[in-house]
């Protein structure tokens, strides 16, 4: 039978009723494992030996009445020695009898589809009905190993430990003698002859023979490599794996029904099997857990008031009721607000106070002039690039003694011919990204009293901004340039602080320069301490350094993590090296390399 899909190649007097013999124990073995697949049982459940296993025929494991053994030795005694006993102690140990787990042997037997086949014994020792065919043994060898994989690699052990003693297979001579054989069981008594179930596997294909009736166990074995050969020529290289159906349970939890009391079926037949189907057709949803409970008094609350909302009407609305604070409308706040809104407490600590409206309207007039001369001044200069982008700033000179600030930038210094009395606005900046030009901060000059700066616009700091590149023109200025105005939220601030003294006018142009970035493409071993590095040897192919690189690299990551790789070519080879080592790691990387078994030098600067 061609193993893989169950197809009969091969087939002579294969129905015949004839005596199993020991291969009776496959089923016994079967149910074995069935019994600790449905957890009846464990490999290492002990079963206690009784009276009539110790006084069963033939061969025998030696076990004695009263003695307690793991069902895992059962089982190796009866697939590789044949032991009668052993095969009684299983029987007794899963159904409590012999006559019991004979009864279940032949029911499994029918639902795998071995319809000629009536157990009496778990041995297989010569009894009236207990008969069996040889294509019956054919499948039962199948289905073991479809069914059980993990427990078939036992019939084709050599010898193995029983408990009591180490116990050979009785098959080891056919297992030794034909390829790819991998089991499975042997068999004789007087009244059966020698017969064998074995099992081959040849590549993709895999056979399982039976015989029955043999003269001798040359002959039969003989016999069985015929039929292996015949199976092997005969199968297709290439067949689809159709597993055979695992038969129905038959164990314990097998619910019997009691005969029919009503007439409506036959009297006379036997009883019938009940199997129960546990498995769960529709997810069950979890029970909501109680609400809790309300209070009567919140209920009629929530009545009346959903009462009194539904019988008001449109008309009953008063202006009052749609109030923007009914409504929830915050409408936009005034300067004033704004102005409380506005934590003013880093300005006030660098000198502004809130101007005068007064002070704002004389600035007026002023204005005008300012921004003339902030045009004429603008013509007057030369064009610049766009990433120069001057901000102008007028300030009265000089000033009470400022702390000194750090060294700024400035690009062009402008003094007044005469000494005026100056007030400066500061009213918007142009976006540096957009301008093309120099974008001047608009600068009025005229007579008044001491000089007074205003910002408009009130930037969340209004500390002064220091910058990092010297002045350009050799003139000392203690100017501070106040940071850039991003939005004008309408609050102007002031600051006096001018003297009566001469009055200097500066403009300071910034020019912003990004750094030069700098790319750094691998470890520098310029550094005298990097000097020395380690050779993995010549190889003759780059392929071969390259390989000998990478698994140095893998096996030594952090000894090499600083060293660089090299493959230099040499005569016709190619040497393999890690350099920017110091001579610390060097010698270290090697040591470890070396202790490896790896090929490795140090190589010295």
């Amino acid at each position: 039978m061609d193993a893989r899909n169950g197809e009969v190649i091969h087939a002579r007097n294969h129905d015949t009723r004839l005596h199993p013999a020991s291969l009776t124990k496959m089923m016994t073995l079967y149910i074995a494992f069935e019994a600790v697949k449905h957890g009846e049982v464990g490999l290492d459940t002990k079963f206690k030996v009784s009276r009539r296993a110790t006084r069963t025929e033939c061969v025998c494991l030696g076990l004695r009445e009263g003695q307690t053994i793991s069902l895992r030795y059962l089982i190796r005694a009866a697939a590789l020695r044949s032991a009668n006993d052993a095969a009684v102690v299983i029987a007794e140990g899963i159904s409590g009898s012999v006559e019991a787990f004979a009864e279940r042997m032949t029911r499994t037997a029918r639902a795998m589809g071995m319809n000629n086949s009536t157990f009496k014994n778990p041995h297989g020792l010569t009894q009236a009905g207990h008969m069996s065919t040889a294509r019956d043994m054919t499948i039962l060898g199948r289905q073991l190993f479809f069914d059980y994989p993990q427990y078939f690699n036992i019939f084709s052990r050599r010898s193995d430990f029983a408990g009591v003693a180490n116990v050979p297979n009785t098959n080891r001579r056919f297992l030794d003698a034909y390829q790819g054989a991998n089991g499975i069981k042997t068999g004789y008594t007087r009244a059966a002859g020698f017969n064998l179930t074995a099992s081959a596997q040849r590549g993709s294909k895999h056979i399982i023979t039976t015989m029955f009736g043999g003269s001798s166990t040359a002959a039969r074995n003989a016999r069985v490599a015929e039929l292996m050969d015949l199976g092997f020529s005969r199968a297709k290289s290439r067949v689809a794996v159709r597993p055979p159906a695992t038969p129905a349970y038959q164990g314990r939890a097998t619910l019997v029904a009691e005969k029919p009391r009503n007439g409506d079926d036959d009297p006379n037949a036997g009883a019938k099997t009940i199997r129960i189907v546990t498995a769960v057709r529709t997810s069950l949803r979890p029970r909501a857990r109680p609400a809790p409970q309300v209070p009567e008094e919140v209920l009629v609350a929530v009545v009346e008031g959903v009462d009194l909302s539904v019988s008001q009407t449109a008309e009953e609305l008063t202006l009052t009721e749609l109030a923007p604070e009914e409504l929830d409308i915050s409408p936009p706040p005034r300067p004033e607000a704004v102005a409380e809104a506005i934590d003013l407490s880093v300005a006030e600590a660098a000198g502004f106070g809130i101007a005068d409206p007064a002070d704002l309207d004389a600035l007026e007039d002023a204005d005008a002039a300012a921004m003339d001369l902030a045009e004429a001044e603008a013509a007057a200069q030369p064009e610049e690039s766009a990433e120069e982008i001057p901000v102008f700033l007028a300030e009265a000179a000089p000033l009470p003694e400022p702390d000194p600030a750090p060294e700024a930038a400035a690009t062009r210094v402008a003094e007044a011919s005469e000494p005026v009395q100056t007030e400066a606005i500061l009213l918007e900046t142009a976006p540096l990204a957009e301008a093309t030009a120099p974008a001047p901060l608009i600068v009025a000059q005229n007579e008044g009293p001491p000089a007074d700066m205003l910002w408009t616009g009130a930037p969340e700091s209004f500390l002064p901004g220091a910058t990092d590149s010297a002045l350009d023109m050799n003139v000392d200025l203690d100017v501070t340039v106040a940071p850039p105005v991003i939005e004008e939220s309408g609050i102007i601030l002031t600051r006096s602080e001018a003297t009566d003294e001469e009055f200097h006018t500066a403009v300071i142009a910034e020019s912003f320069h990004a750094p030069a970035t700098q790319i750094i493409s691998r470890v520098s071993t310029s550094d005298d301490a990097r000097l020395w590095g380690i050779s993995l040897g010549a190889f003759n192919s780059r392929h071969d350094a390259e390989r000998s690189l990478i698994t140095v690299k893998m096996a030594e990551a952090q000894a090499l993590s600083s060293g660089i790789s090299r493959i230099r070519q040499t005569s016709g080879r190619f040497e393999a090296s890690f350099a920017g080592l110091t001579e610390g790691e060097a010698d270290r990387a090697c040591a470890r390399l070396s202790a490896r078994g790896m090929d490795c030098s140090v190589a010295r600067p």
